[in-house]
């Protein structure tokens, strides 16, 4: 199943809801609140089906779960070997507040743990990608840049961040260790930064979900990097009712002193 050509057909299905998104940023675009308070535009809902039928178009047999169409109980889902879970736009506010830093993100999921994702941000001409074994890339302005092991931070280091949070997440921080931040907008961009080396970590100690964080798990273990909880544990998928991330630290390098560098009060 992974093979470079499924791949870049889903790269292909990405960039082609990047030009969508492009279409819906270009003009006024309604907005609803869904019942957790966080915003739902009609791009949302648009890009969410468009991804649906182009997935379900290259691999038929593949159950699909997207953000804005998650409603299935584990007692269904459980058994399932593999699965697509997408993001059709992260970043919904950014989006509506037009900061150009949202993204169209895809990941395949085989036996709990991501494989292949996809991350593409249609107006900053990145898109972030990985494979299980192929290696992590980044595709910029339409050069191809294969992304490397990040270096070990310094006692100095920079943390990818939100809009909140940020004085408990500076509190965390253990000496002799000193950080700064690196703010952006979302979740899935934030963790390219790291990928990138633009940043050391991201930090979230706020709600996600599993299509928040999927792609990221492959785009970061391709270069050494990890995703873990506030326990320094791994996330999971696909293995809980909820959908619903713990807290979060995602690394660029998986061997750093993480538990000597965060203290966290959970």
């Amino acid at each position: 199943m992974l093979t470079s050509s499924l791949l870049h057909a889903v790269i292909k299905i990405a960039h082609q809801a990047g030009e969508h998104l492009q279409r819906f940023y270009a003009r006024s675009v309604a907005v609803q609140i869904k019942s957790d308070k966080t915003p739902v535009t009609e791009a949302d809902l648009f890009i969410s089906q468009f991804v649906i039928e182009q997935l379900q178009a290259l691999t038929p047999d593949v159950p699909i779960l997207s953000e804005e169409n998650c409603n299935i109980p584990l007692a269904e889902r459980a058994n399932w070997q593999q699965y697509w879970i997408i993001d059709p736009l992260d970043g919904t506010q950014q989006f509506i507040d037009r900061t150009d830093q949202f993204a169209v993100v895809i990941a395949l999921v085989q036996h709990n743990r991501p494989v292949l994702g996809v991350i593409h941000a249609p107006q900053l001409s990145k898109t972030y990608y990985a494979m299980q074994g192929f290696g992590a890339f980044l595709q910029k302005n339409g050069e191809i840049l294969p992304l490397a092991p990040r270096p070990l931070p310094a006692h100095s280091f920079k943390i990818a961040v939100g809009t909140s949070h940020q004085p408990k997440i500076l509190a965390s921080v253990q000496p002799p260790y000193q950080a700064s931040f690196v703010q952006y907008g979302s979740s899935s961009l934030k963790a390219g930064l790291v990928a990138e080396g633009v940043a050391d970590c991201y930090v979230r100690l706020g709600d996600t979900g599993e299509w928040d964080t999927a792609a990221a798990e492959i785009l970061l273990a391709e270069i050494g990097g990890a995703i873990f909880n506030l326990a320094f544990e791994p996330l999971s998928y696909n293995r809980r009712e909820t959908f619903v991330n713990p807290h979060f630290v995602m690394v660029g390098n998986r061997q750093g002193e993480w538990q000597n560098i965060f203290r966290f009060n959970r």
